[in-house]
């Protein structure tokens, strides 16, 4: 991917010296800091925001692992933010530059998607989340303070992320479907397409029946705690799933002709990364001993929905990796 996404020339602009970039960046980077700041001040043995009979008193070794590895994680937003808007950023290898925001997208929209959501729910009347045995997990305040800095940097990087990959590599979603050279997709893709079609349909059904209030293949402790965050994320999940493969089909078989370019890529990048990402780090969840381990079903659910996201992401640099080297054609 590094030779065929070629960065555009430098120009002010592309450089990310504007005013509007920095001021993002800006944003970005001090959106890091109450995650940080309360990550940091656990490691260091701070109780701010855990309630007496919290779980995470609990396991404290394993909770000191966690903590660090989400401190490198927020950490690596101000990196990101710092590669999206300097000089520098434009000779980054397009993996080592792409690979860690689709993570981010993945990792965050949720959240952004979440959050607020759930807010509504809770202010008509949703229960609020409590650990097994109805002692809180984590002060209130602590979710609004962490959940609304990472939907800023979600907003921020992403925004910095658009204007990045437009200077970059815009012209590689220029036009629309239907200006799709005829044998730009092969049987191999289309094939792919549809597997991840398939692989989909078992943890789409799982996720739309634990929304709407169903408990097969869910443990009993999920099913006791389950609150308005829970039924929000799981309708969130089906969403995801329809964007990724709407997204990978809509590549594959040139649907929906009139459609720009940008949208389909969209749909796969956000579909696939919040579809892996998020099933896989709900996977890691119990090896810090504060969660139970998921069921069989829930364990082949999350499989499922990384099969998908990998799939559907394949089809994305295939797509990207074809078209540059036909423009290229073109221009030779």
């Amino acid at each position: 991917m590094t030779q065929t996404l070629a960065p555009a020339p430098q120009t002010d602009d592309a450089v990310g010296l504007g005013r509007a970039r920095r001021a993002l960046r800006a944003v970005a980077i001090v959106s890091c800091v109450p995650y940080l700041s309360l990550k940091v001040a656990w490691l260091a043995g701070s109780r701010i925001g855990i309630p007496d009979g919290s779980s995470l008193l609990e396991h404290r070794a394993s909770m000191a692992v966690a903590n660090s590895v989400t401190v490198l994680m927020d950490a690596a937003v101000i990196v990101l933010a710092l590669v999206l808007t300097r000089p520098w950023g434009l000779r980054v290898p397009a993996w080592l530059l792409v690979l860690p925001a689709w993570v981010a997208t993945g990792l965050l929209a949720p959240i952004m998607a979440g959050f607020p959501i759930q807010l509504v729910v809770d202010a008509l009347g949703g229960a609020t989340n409590t650990t097994a045995g109805g002692e809180p997990f984590l002060d209130a305040w602590v979710f609004g303070v962490v959940y609304t800095g990472f939907i800023v940097q979600g907003l921020t990087l992403g925004a910095l992320l658009v204007l990045y990959a437009r200077d970059r590599w815009g012209r590689l979603w220029e036009g629309r479907v239907w200006e799709l050279p005829a044998g730009f997709i092969g049987a191999a893709q289309r094939a792919v397409a549809v597997a991840a079609a398939g692989c989909a349909l078992p943890p789409l059904i799982a996720h739309l029946l634990w929304a709407c209030g169903g408990t097969a293949g869910l443990d009993e402790s999920r099913v006791t705690d389950r609150a308005s965050g829970f039924y929000v994320m799981e309708a969130l999940s089906v969403v995801f799933l329809a964007m990724a493969v709407t997204g990978g089909l809509l590549l594959a078989f040139r649907r929906g002709r009139a459609l720009p370019v940008a949208l389909p890529l969209a749909l796969a990048w956000v579909g696939s990364a919040a579809t892996l990402c998020w099933a896989g780090w709900l996977s890691l969840a119990p090896l810090t001993d504060v969660a139970d381990g998921p069921t069989p079903v829930l364990s082949l659910t999350y499989a499922g929905q990384m099969i998908v996201g990998i799939l559907v992401a394949c089809l994305g640099v295939h797509f990207l990796a074809e078209r540059s080297a036909s423009r290229k054609c073109r221009t030779a």
